[in-house]
């Protein structure tokens, strides 16, 4: 065989075992799951809840009429500041000024007949006592008839004579009934404050607040110098909450600007919709009072806000990224886990519990399930309190191929997208 054949049969085995070599290796490359990789560091944490509403004032009174009737003069328009005891309108009083002149016509006819029922008794009860007196001193010139006669006349006229003074209290009362419907006649400002809302004009018929209060409602006066905003907190999140806290609230109407709030009240009851039945399987909310520091000065009530309460707050503390954190289910806890020779594994495994951790990705880019107690949750980090130390590398996303890992996974980094450069 000549040198050059053997040269070339060289070449070949030598460019086989390459080619094997290589293709062992892609394989096991092939084999590795792409992940993100992060190291465990220190950060800020903000923990908050973040929920919605509409602003309001704080203090505002809807008014509505005691009594029925056509509004004759309105003296005020949307947007009015009034002042307390200012006069806003007046509806027609010519029925309850003629019911108050009924009624204290009443009362003097009342008064009228006690005086007449009064001396009609005193004249019965003096013939009376002084039959009764003829009768002590000589029983043969009154019969004990005509005595008995005249003391029933006197009870009788006794008893129309106290009727008479109820019927005068009872006059009274309607006079004072008769006027206390004249004085609402007129409605004047209970506070002082902006007329946020005016649904009525002159001429339109007022009708009474306790027949349907929209629909009685006249006005509202509110206060818009203490503002604040009520929002709806899921049961899950209420409890974190507590009163004082600080929030950052957002309004739509001014969408560049924040302001700042605080907490100043938490319902004990829970806000469930008006449609929803008793056995109806819905979310639970809570609402929660938050009053706006800073609000501008044209700020109207009902503007949508969004309001992020600051419930903790860490400073430089062991994090790691939210979706990092994941859960395995553990090994049986209590009692002996062993297992005789040949028993066959149980169908339902009894003891087990879900553990959350993440995983710590070793120096043969191999990952290691280790379990982790976090605290508060900031926006994108949990705080560790135990089970991870600085500067140790975990898997960081994404949230499926974190789903699908399990010990001894290989791993590797994904490249970083690169950013895309938009052409004008």
């Amino acid at each position: 065989m000549s040198k050059k054949v053997k040269w070339s049969i060289l070449g070949v085995a030598v460019a086989g075992v390459v080619a094997v070599v290589g293709l062992t290796a892609a394989k096991r490359d092939g084999k590795a799951t792409e992940v993100r990789i992060e190291q465990v560091a220190r950060h800020d944490l903000v923990a908050s809840v973040t929920a919605s509403g509409q602003v309001q004032p704080q203090t505002k009174v809807d008014l509505s009429a005691d009594i029925t009737g056509r509004i004759v003069r309105l003296a005020v328009k949307e947007g009015d500041m009034v002042t307390k005891g200012q006069f806003l309108l007046e509806i027609d009083p010519q029925q309850y000024q003629a019911a108050v002149q009924r009624n204290q016509a009443a009362l003097a006819s009342a008064r009228a007949e006690q005086v007449q029922a009064k001396a009609s008794y005193d004249q019965a009860l003096k013939s009376y006592q002084r039959m009764a007196d003829i009768k002590q001193s000589n029983s043969q010139l009154i019969s004990d008839e005509q005595l008995e006669q005249l003391r029933t006349d006197m009870e009788v006229k006794k008893a129309a004579s106290e009727a008479a003074e109820f019927r005068v209290a009872q006059s009274v009362a309607a006079v004072r009934d008769a006027q206390w419907s004249l004085s609402r006649t007129t409605i004047s400002a209970p506070m002082s404050g902006r007329i946020t809302r005016l649904n009525v004009e002159s001429g339109e018929t007022a009708i009474m607040g306790t027949l349907n209060k929209d629909a009685a409602t006249l006005l509202t006066i509110a206060d818009m110098s203490v503002l604040e905003t009520k929002v709806k907190v899921d049961e899950t999140d209420v409890a974190r909450i507590t009163l004082g806290d600080s929030a950052v609230v957002q309004i739509d109407a001014f969408p560049d600007t924040t302001f700042t709030g605080r907490v100043t009240a938490i319902s004990n009851s829970s806000v469930r919709a008006a449609t929803a039945g008793a056995n109806t399987d819905q979310a639970v909310d809570y609402e929660v009072t938050i009053q706006l520091l800073n609000a501008p000065p044209d700020t109207r009530p009902d503007f949508s806000a969004t309001a992020k309460v600051v419930t903790d707050t860490r400073q430089q503390v062991l994090s790691i990224p939210i979706i990092a954190l994941t859960v395995r289910e553990n090994e049986p806890v209590g009692g002996d886990t062993a297992q005789a020779p040949g028993a066959k594994k149980p169908a339902v495994e009894v003891g087990k519990r879900d553990t959350e951790g993440v995983f710590v990705v070793g120096a043969d880019n191999k990952v290691t399930f280790r379990p982790v107690r976090v605290g508060i949750a900031g926006d994108k980090y949990f705080e560790v309190i135990s089970g991870l130390e600085g500067n140790e590398r975990i898997v960081g996303g994404t949230y499926q191929a974190i789903r699908e890992l399990k010990d001894g996974t290989l791993v590797r980094e994904a490249p970083t997208p690169k950013p895309q450069v938009t052409k004008s």
